[in-house]
């Protein structure tokens, strides 16, 4: 028997998740949220709010669960249905926490002080974050693995945790003589603004942290904010590229090009031909209205989600019901692996 034979049959099943911090913005939605929606009527899709990932950093806990409904709300404005994917939120479902906790201990430490975000978010302070700073991509793969998920969509920037998540799973599958019990998931990265970055820096990304408003977009800005946004993102004195060669050495044009392209579902070889030599004075209140033509039906619809939250917690409530009777059979046969008393 081949070893193709050999792996248990499983559906093709996705898995992802977005942080429930403040300021949910552009880069959550096109790098991610957006994406959900045409990929649940491809696959199983299972996702979820990681208030789990959220706490490694201090957190306000009144705030994080309005913040958690907020996710939940972006989630179901963009167009993900609740009848056809599973939405929940991570916390409420203990094989999370419970797989996380064997996955430490098949990970290795090396494994872990490799990865880049961990130095970038810690910074010169790496011996004073938490634990769970450290070892959360161990929870990343224990939130892939518990459904047996077999493609994650990801950014660039989490494509090394999803490798760490396929190390670890083929790990488990070898110390414990279980071939094929974990999936050694795919990535799902998408081509075009897989990466939003910063609207005043074209080297960082996009982030909910930033203090500097103007940073970012959020989803919950109003037209005139978003048209603000844009008229003040920096970009530089040249016109617009009229090659993709040009385009790569300005990274601040480069990020509006690509946000531009992502909203318009486009490429950015097709915007850079349609605004080749135009000023920003053209191109920047352009961006501004494909942006608002394109947020403003979400927006509206995450201020309806989040002036009924009764309805956020019933669905939530409910997903993580259908979570964890996916999650629940296989962490009981992972104990039943390592050999866990029962």
């Amino acid at each position: 028997m081949s070893e193709e034979q050999e792996k248990p049959k499983r559906p093709q099943r996705i898995f992802s998740g977005v942080q429930p911090t403040a300021n949910i913005h552009l880069g959550n939605y096109l790098g991610a949220i957006k994406r959900f929606v045409p990929l649940q009527y491809e696959m199983e899709s299972i996702f979820c709010v990681v208030d789990m990932h959220a706490i490694t950093v201090p957190q306000d806990p009144k705030k994080l669960v309005l913040q958690t409904r907020e996710v939940a709300a972006a989630y179901l404005a963009a167009g993900i249905d609740p009848e056809k994917s599973i939405v929940f939120v991570q916390s409420n479902v203990s094989a999370h926490a419970e797989l996380a906790w064997i996955l430490n201990c098949v990970a290795r430490m090396g494994w872990m002080e490799r990865m880049t975000q961990f130095k970038d978010k810690a910074g010169e302070n790496s011996e004073r974050v938490s634990l769970g700073l450290f070892a959360y991509p161990a929870l990343m793969a224990a939130d892939i693995l518990a459904y047996h998920a077999t493609h994650v969509p990801v950014g660039e920037d989490q494509k090394q945790h999803l490798e760490l998540a396929r190390d670890v799973a083929a790990k488990f599958n070898n110390d414990f003589k279980a071939k094929g019990f974990f999936p050694l998931p795919e990535p799902l990265i998408g081509k075009e603004a897989a990466r939003v970055m910063n609207l005043q820096d074209g080297s960082k990304k996009m982030s909910k942290s930033d203090p500097a408003e103007l940073s970012r977009i959020n989803l919950t800005d109003d037209a005139d904010t978003i048209s603000k946004k844009f008229k003040k993102a920096r970009t530089d004195q040249f016109p617009m590229p009229e090659t993709m060669d040009e385009l790569k050495a300005r990274p601040e044009v480069d990020n509006l090009v690509g946000i531009y392209a992502a909203l318009a579902e486009t490429t950015k070889e097709a915007v850079v031909a349609e605004f080749a030599g135009a000023g920003f004075g053209l191109f920047k209140p352009k961006l501004a209205d494909l942006a608002v033509e394109k947020l403003a039906p979400v927006n509206a619809k995450m201020r309806d989600y989040m002036d009924n939250h009764d309805h956020i917690d019933k669905i939530l409530r409910e997903g993580a019901e259908r979570a964890n009777a996916i999650a629940a059979p296989i962490l009981k046969k992972t104990k039943e692996l390592v050999g866990f008393f029962s």
